[in-house]
């Protein structure tokens, strides 16, 4: 019997790497790159063509973070469970119930030759640094990887950028749906595949015109809010190839390009968006039939095997089975199964998509990127030598019928309700070189986006876009609509910018608190009285900024998730309780309450969860202090000037090496971060040449 025991425990520690499928490495091909490392460590890729420099983003990105890629990658085989246990089989389950990996063995050979071959160009630099770092390979058999694993991270991810999420987390959990089944954080955030703004989704974004601006220039301003930490984490680089590829900006972990930035003639960056995209079906069943204009189809069903880490090298094989209808994959759960159709998805565009959108030259060229709908979701945010500035707001709309709520769960044994494909191009709504010379976003409906007189007009129902408002929109009009000449040091103190809206949602929210009857408890008597005397402002100067600080964290993000407003008398007392218990007082200075920390660095920070100076979500520590992990991530100015001369400049929380605390890059543009200051990007290689700190070819 012990030997039977014994037996069984080593073939659960060590099934997992043998029966997980071997790739097929990219064909074999000289790769000819030089890596220069700037004084940031930044590293500018220098290659003879496209796929040379492909290969260079993915090893000098692995030198940097090799662990999180690693992650990526384990994710698009559908063996994060492996790595992470039952949250990273959570992952994996979402890889099978989408469909990613099959939609990728469909569709990868139709790519174009230029795109297969820069995917294989990123995989064999992944594999080199694994060849040439095995000690730093975590999981067994990951590599080689090849340019379909790359591609299935797309399509997994793609859908998180607008809410799918949200939907797979109720819909599992067997609770309502989210509001409008768009856009708010799930219920369960471990279902999310290493995807977007997890925690709670923001981003800022301000174009400026010439027209508008007082030095007469295009200014572009990204200010994306991303995890800290993770697969959603930036980072940043700047690449060059003898075929004219020029791009500086930033990428998340498994991407072969950049995916927001600039090059020399224009830029974009992104914000996301929450229009309706995704569409509930509740299905009419019996056993593994579904009912459909009044015939019984079988639902389509595949079973896969979930790996979850339980200790040291233990690994439990979970059976489970996924489904598909006519309208998408399939949940069920106690009320009943449900069919899932989201925008965009079952398709492979948006790899071709945003490299084209890289070596896009004119607005004419990059439009026509956008407009093969490759990118499922998120705003775009344009501006270019030229002086034409931008907002796209980008959806796959998915065609729908008249008659029917496509907020609410529909009916499934209908086509009535169900109409495929994706509302053509032409009614994506965009507001292109507005009157006012501006354009902003902070979350908020692409309505309020370029001030009075120059808004886009009411977009058809069934298109589903959003009408939310957020304090960093309502703030960001608030301010640029104030200024007739926007300078560059204007957009600084906006991007910066710590304040409240006047009348806006959080103005009328602090409004509630402070009507609030103690009823004899004195600690919230007092923390009434010290709130009276906010400024509206986390810019950390007041008494009361940690307090209204505290009052804005995780329960209170109900404006924003579309949820019930909460009971002012119970926040205020909860965010009261943690200062005194914590720190025994309530008038707590901000930068004593919200950090950054990383390693050995602890910083003060100012800002607030729905400021223009993002401070968005945190771990408590011990010590009550709260480190941040998501807000303000990485932010990048970029001017064309009335030459048509381009300069950026940026910064990060923490680093270019961000894993590796034995770098001297791992936290080195944290100061920087914190005092609201920038580093140059050195985009002409003539430039970079004296703030080089190596060069070397992989």
């Amino acid at each position: 019997m012990g030997l039977l025991i014994m037996a069984a425990a080593i073939g659960l520690a060590t099934w997992e790497p043998l029966f997980a499928v071997r790739a097929a490495p990219p064909p074999a091909h000289p790769y000819d790159v030089t890596i220069t490392r700037d004084n940031f460590g930044v590293p500018h890729i220098f290659g003879k063509t496209d796929p040379d420099v492909a290969y260079g983003i993915a090893y000098a990105h692995a030198e940097d973070d090799f662990s999180t890629l690693q992650e990526v990658l384990a994710m698009t085989r559908g063996r994060l469970g492996a790595l992470k246990g039952q949250d990273g089989a959570k992952t994996d389950f979402v890889v099978h119930l989408l469909g990613a990996r099959a939609t990728v063995a469909r569709d990868y050979m139709k790519q174009p030759a230029d795109v297969l071959a820069l995917l294989d160009g990123y995989a064999s630099g992944l594999n080199r640094y694994a060849e040439t770092h095995p000690g730093e390979v975590r999981l067994s058999r990951l590599f080689p990887v090849n340019g379909e694993d790359i591609a299935t991270g797309f399509v997994v991810r793609s859908p998180f950028f607008f809410g799918l999420e949200g939907v797979l987390g109720s819909l599992t959990g067997d609770k309502p749906l989210p509001v409008e089944s768009a856009g708010s954080p799930p219920e369960a955030p471990a279902v999310t595949p290493l995807g977007p703004e997890s925690d709670q989704a923001g981003s800022n974004a301000f174009v400026v015109a010439p027209k508008r601006s007082a030095d007469g220039f295009t200014h572009l301003v990204s200010n994306s809010h991303q995890p800290w930490r993770g697969g959603a984490a930036w980072y940043e680089l700047v690449v060059h190839s003898q075929t004219g590829w020029d791009f500086a900006g930033a990428l998340f972990p498994g991407a072969p390009y950049p995916l927001l930035g600039h090059n020399k003639t224009l830029g974009w960056t992104n914000t996301v968006n929450r229009p309706d995209m995704i569409d509930v079906y509740k299905l009419v069943t019996d056993g593994d039939r579904y009912r459909y204009d009044d015939q019984w189809r079988q639902l389509e069903k595949q079973r896969v095997w979930l790996p979850v880490k339980l200790w040291g090298p233990f690994v439990l094989p979970v059976p489970r089975t996924v489904h598909r209808a006519v309208q998408g994959p399939v949940i069920a759960n106690k009320s009943g199964s449900h069919a899932i159709r989201y925008g965009g998805g079952d398709q492979l565009k948006m790899v071709e998509a945003y490299y084209r959108l890289n070596r896009a030259t004119d607005f004419e060229q990059w439009q026509a990127a956008l407009a093969m709908q490759g990118i499922p979701g998120t705003n775009f945010f344009y501006g270019d030598a030229a002086g034409n500035i931008a907002f796209f707001y980008n959806a796959s709309f998915p065609n729908r019928k008249p008659g029917f709520d496509y907020s609410k769960v529909l009916p499934g044994d209908t086509s009535s309700a169900y109409a495929p494909g994706t509302v053509p191009w032409s009614m994506v709504p965009r507001n292109v070189n507005p009157a006012s010379g501006f354009l902003i976003n902070g979350n908020n409906s692409p309505y309020q986006a370029a001030g009075q007189g120059s808004e886009i007009p009411p977009q058809p129902p069934l298109l589903g876009v959003e009408t939310d408002t957020t304090n960093r929109g309502d703030r960001a009009l608030e301010l640029m609509s104030a200024l007739p000449s926007i300078s560059e040091e204007d957009l600084k103190r906006m991007k910066f910018d710590t304040g409240v809206a006047k009348g806006g949602y959080l103005e009328a929210w602090f409004k509630e608190l402070l009507a609030v009857d103690p009823d004899g408890d004195p600690l919230l008597a007092d923390a009434r009285e010290l709130l009276s005397r906010w400024d509206w402002n986390w810019d950390g100067k007041g008494p009361a900024d940690a307090l209204a600080f505290s009052i804005m964290r995780a329960p209170n993000r109900f404006h924003y998730e579309r949820k019930p407003k909460p009971d002012p008398r119970a926040v205020m007392a909860e965010a009261a309780g943690y200062l005194q218990n914590h720190f025994g007082k309530l008038d707590v200075p901000l930068g004593e309450l919200i950090r950054l920390r990383q390693g050995k660095v602890d910083l003060p920070l100012d800002g607030g969860p729905d400021s223009l100076r993002a401070a968005t979500n945190y771990e408590e520590s011990p010590d009550g202090r709260l480190a941040i992990r998501h807000g303000d991530s990485f932010i990048m100015f970029v001017t064309w000037d009335k030459a048509g001369k381009v300069r950026s400049e940026s910064v990060q929380p923490f680093g270019s090496a961000s894993t590796r605390p034995d770098s001297p890059h791992y936290t080195d543009q944290a100061q920087l971060f914190v005092q609201h200051k920038f580093k140059p990007v050195w985009f002409d290689p003539a430039e970079l040449k004296a703030h080089a700190e190596k060069s070397y070819r992989p």
